[in-house]
């Protein structure tokens, strides 16, 4: 399956509460396309907020007007969403489509003839011992 751009749309985002918030205006691009999730930040999102995201724990760290803003996500949503995207994707990669290209795609296999060594590191400069810490390493 297959989604394309039907556009961008510039849109004002808020995090935070009346007391501690901080708003950016974010482009969107709009695709056609069933998914989990209504929109998806990226680096750009968190370059204009400053964010930090920790997706182990479901939390966004971001700079607010009073303080951190600390955004939560939810371990049950998330496991939801992923379900659901498990189903989509399982729909797509039983799709015609992708079964043609299966077909038309060469395996990619490692000769079985061939024995490949990854090549020894020869160093071209001098090297010396340098301190680190307590211990003495080679550099």
């Amino acid at each position: 399956m297959k989604a394309y751009p039907v556009g961008n749309i510039d849109m004002p985002v808020t995090f935070g509460s009346k007391a501690n918030f901080r708003t950016e205006t974010l482009t969107f691009e709009v695709v056609d396309w069933k998914g989990v999730y209504q929109a998806i930040l990226g680096r750009p999102a968190y370059a204009k907020f400053m964010a930090v995201p920790n997706c182990t724990y479901l939390k966004l760290k971001l700079p607010g007007s009073n303080g951190v803003i600390t955004v939560s996500g939810s371990f049950e949503q998330a496991y939801v969403s992923s379900r659901e995207y498990f189903n989509l994707a399982t729909t797509a990669a039983n799709s015609a489509e992708l079964g043609q290209l299966r077909v038309t795609t060469p395996k990619c296999r490692p000769d079985p003839g061939k024995q490949s060594q990854a090549p020894a590191f020869v160093s071209i400069d001098e090297t010396k011992s340098v301190w680190v810490g307590s211990q003495l390493s080679a550099k």
